[in-house]
C-alpha cells in the first residue's frame, strides 16, 4: 500500500532530537513535508534535521518554557510561511515507587509531559488556526493503563489525553483537528533507558503479553505518520492498541488485584536499589537535567 501523502505541508515535532520524535521527522519528510525539529539538543537536532533533507529546520527550545515557544513558532512561520502539522511529542520519565522518587524530577516530568503539551499547543495554535491543521498529541499505553512504578509517567500521559481530547471540542469549529497517539514500549532511548534498571526490567517481563514486549521503532512512526496524513482521531503505534480502548476501564482494577503481589515480591530490592532511579530515564532525560543545570548556572 502506498504510504500517504504529505507533499507540502509544514510539520513541527517536539522532542525531536532522538527517538520517536526524530524518526517521525524523517518519516514526514519522506512523505513530503517540510518539518521543523524542536528539542534540547543542539548536535543531535542539526544531524536529525540534515536527514530530513535541505529545507528542514531545527529550533532548540525548552517546551515548557512558553516564551522561547512562542518565538520558535513565529520564526516557523516567518521561513516556511505556515504550520500545518504540529506533533507534542517531546517526553521524559522516571521509574520507582513514588515515595522513593526525588520530588524534583517527578515534578519535571508532570512540567514536560503534561505542562510542556499545553505550552507547545498554546504557542502553535494560531498557526494551526490560520492553517486549518492538526494538532497531534503524542499519549501512551501509560494513559490507558496506569501501572505501579510509573505514578509521574501515567498520571502525565493521562493528563495529555485528556487535554487533548478537551481541546479537540474547543478548536472544531476554527476548523483544527486534534488527534491523541498512542505507544506502548517502542525501542527508545528512553525505554533501553528504563530496562537498565534490572527491578524494573524484571517487573515489565511480568506484564501479560502483548504489553510486556518491547516493538520496533520505525515501524510504530510509520503507523503514527498515517494518522497523522489521515487527520486522526486516535492514532495506535501498535494496533492491538485500538482494542485496548474497549477494556481500559477495566484494567485498574486487574492491575490493583495482580501487581501487588509482584510488587511483594520485588519489595526489598526496589528498596535497596531505590537511590539508583532517582533521575530522570535515558539520554533524553539526561539532555534535560544537564540543560537545565546550564540555565540555572547562567543566572
Amino acid at each position: 500500500m502506498p504510504k500517504k501523502s504529505l507533499e507540502g505541508q509544514v510539520a513541527v515535532v517536539t522532542g525531536a532530537a532522538r527517538g520517536v520524535g526524530a524518526e517521525l521527522a524523517r518519516a514526514l519528510a519522506a512523505r513530503g513535508a517540510v518539518v521543523a525539529l524542536v528539542g534540547l539538543e543542539p548536535e543531535e537536532l542539526e544531524r536529525a534535521a540534515a536527514e530530513c533533507g535541505p529545507k528542514a529546520g531545527w529550533w532548540e527550545a525548552d517546551v515548557t518554557d512558553l516564551t522561547a515557544l512562542q518565538a520558535v513558532a513565529d520564526q516557523v512561520v516567518a521561513r516556511f510561511g505556515r504550520v500545518d502539522v504540529v506533533v507534542a511529542n517531546a517526553g521524559i520519565a522516571i521509574g520507582g515507587t513514588f515515595l522513593d522518587s526525588d520530588p524534583a524530577a517527578f515534578q519535571r516530568v508532570i512540567e514536560v509531559n503534561l505542562l510542556g503539551s499545553t505550552t507547545t499547543a498554546r504557542a502553535f495554535l494560531p498557526a494551526l488556526v490560520a492553517s486549518r491543521g492538526y494538532l497531534l498529541q503524542i499519549a501512551s499505553l501509560a494513559a490507558m493503563v496506569p501501572a505501579p512504578l510509573m505514578t509521574a509517567y501515567c498520571a502525565s500521559k493521562s493528563g495529555v489525553e485528556a487535554f487533548a481530547h478537551a481541546l479537540r471540542g474547543e478548536v472544531a469549529n476554527q476548523g483544527v483537528k486534534v488527534g491523541v497517539g498512542y505507544l506502548s514500549w517502542t525501542d527508545t532511548d528512553m525505554v533501553r533507558g528504563a530496562d537498565e534498571d534490572e527491578v524494573m526490567r524484571e517487573m515489565r517481563s511480568h506484564l501479560p503479553w502483548p504489553t510486556n514486549r518491547t516493538y520496533p521503532l520505525a515501524p510504530a512512526v510509520q503507523r503514527i505518520a498515517d494518522g497523522i496524513a489521515g487527520r486522526s482521531v486516535h492514532v495506535y503505534a501498535q494496533g492491538w492498541l485500538r482494542s485496548y480502548q474497549l477494556i481500559r476501564g477495566q484494567l485498574p482494577l486487574v492491575l490493583g488485584r495482580f501487581a501487588p503481589m509482584q510488587l511483594r515480591s520485588l519489595e526489598p530490592r526496589l528498596r535497596a536499589t531505590a537511590a539508583d532511579r532517582r533521575g530522570l530515564v535515558g539520554r533524553g532525560g539526561a539532555a534535560d537535567e544537564q540543560a537545565r543545570a546550564a540555565r540555572g548556572a547562567a543566572r
